[in-house]
């Protein structure tokens, strides 16, 4: 079998979002995730693949987000994603080799560079998605997160999963 990252690293607007963010008269602001997305957090977690979140924004909206999947590493308000995901990486005493990211911005390139497993939604600018290593079909917002966790397990290993777990327990 191929081998599989020892952690799992996204960003979030542009990922698990649309990258749109809805403001209302109120200083509301909403974001619209897809429920996709938490089957790839399901995954990772039944192999003992830890996930990490590290994204520029600093918002409650994310922090429920992720507590409600479980996300076992949240960083907010992140300006140097290298920096994190370097500290992170030597607290589990991993390489940048062992991890793969999804991000979709600028903001992504240089851990992209660096990591094993690279990816970016088909809806990021081309200069991004040249780095990425797993080809992706979905754009941010429609599941990409989970595409992304399931294209690095295999499918082989996704539908282990679901024929052992989800299916022989309903």
């Amino acid at each position: 079998m191929e081998k599989l990252p020892k952690l799992i690293l996204t960003d979030i607007d542009g990922v698990w979002t649309d990258g749109g963010m809805y403001y209302d008269g109120t200083n509301i602001e909403m974001k619209k995730f897809h429920t996709y997305d938490s089957a790839g957090v399901l995954f990772a977690h039944h192999l003992g693949i830890p996930v990490g979140i590290l994204t520029g924004e600093n918002t409650e909206i994310v922090r429920r987000r992720a507590e409600k999947l479980k996300i076992d590493y949240l960083y907010l308000g992140v300006r140097d994603k290298v920096a994190v995901a370097n500290e992170l990486c030597k607290t589990l005493q991993i390489d940048l080799k062992d991890v793969a990211y999804i991000g979709d911005d600028i903001n992504d390139m240089k851990l992209l560079q660096l990591v094993g497993w690279a990816g970016v939604p088909v809806s990021s600018p081309d200069y991004v998605r040249t780095i990425s290593t797993v080809s992706l079909s979905k754009k941010g917002g429609e599941g990409v997160f989970r595409e992304f966790v399931e294209t690095i397990l295999t499918p082989e290993r996704i539908n282990k999963f679901v024929k052992e777990v989800i299916l022989e327990n309903q």
